[in-house]
């Protein structure tokens, strides 16, 4: 038996919240409401779209900026309204593409400590200050999601519709990886890590497809709507308004 004195610590008096607090919380529940709904009314009017991401980091000029330029000028030329996160980088870059072609250049613009400062090809722009209710706007209306070389913020995006679609909480869309010599690590750890212990199943990779050149996405889309059209289902359309 150990018979040194143990310091223990107090007890905690309350967890309550502040009432000043409280009540600052409570009152978010409407800023999140109107982001939504400002987002349904104008996406809505928008289909069919493509959500392009990648990192913000990338400069005008990278080769990763000038290929989502020109995949974002071909998707709008074919009549894909573009939706970005509307900052720098990649997402300039499908702004860009978008604004000089066809179709509306959409920015869902989010306020950062650092790195996200509107770019200026945006026909249409929304502002949000929660990450979640933008990325429901990323996937709910999207015809493809087009996905650049990109960080944490690029991942975060691409696995949340993998997981959704896998799940069954979105509907299945085209999911495009834009780099084979990016991706294919990461691939391969899926591939030879994930599966063999059973964490995803194989039939998982075929969510995917990983593309090089700008017509080759464009083609991808077309080929996965061309007998079913662009048009969701009645059942898609219930799945996508639980999403």
């Amino acid at each position: 038996m150990n018979d040194k004195t143990r310091t223990l610590p107090k007890p905690i008096e309350s967890f309550a919240t502040p009432s000043n607090l409280l009540s600052r919380e409570s009152w978010k529940i409407f800023q999140i409401m109107a982001e939504f709904v400002e987002g349904f009314e104008r996406l809505d009017q928008i289909r069919p779209s493509v959500s392009m991401f990648g990192s913000a980091r990338t400069q005008p000029g990278h080769p990763h900026y000038l290929l989502a330029q020109d995949i974002a000028r071909l998707l709008s030329d074919a009549g894909f309204a573009v939706v970005s996160g509307g900052g720098p980088g990649i997402m300039e870059a499908a702004n860009k593409g978008a604004f000089h072609g066809k179709s509306p250049s959409v920015g869902l613009n989010i306020s950062l400590p650092h790195e996200q400062v509107a770019n200026p090809y945006q026909d249409i722009s929304l502002n949000f200050r929660h990450f979640f209710s933008r990325k429901v706007m990323f996937v709910k209306y999207a015809t493809a999601y087009v996905v650049l070389p990109g960080g944490f913020g690029t991942l975060d995006e691409l696995v949340e519709l993998l997981t959704l679609v896998q799940t069954g909480k979105s509907r299945r869309i085209p999911i495009i990886m834009v780099g084979t010599s990016f991706w294919s690590g990461w691939l391969a750890w899926l591939r030879d890590c994930l599966i063999p212990q059973g964490m995803i199943d194989a039939a998982d990779l075929e969510l995917m497809r990983v593309c090089d050149e700008p017509r080759a996405v464009l083609d991808t889309i077309f080929r996965y709507y061309e007998k079913r059209g662009f048009a969701p289902s009645e059942q898609e359309q219930e799945i996508q308004h639980y999403l």
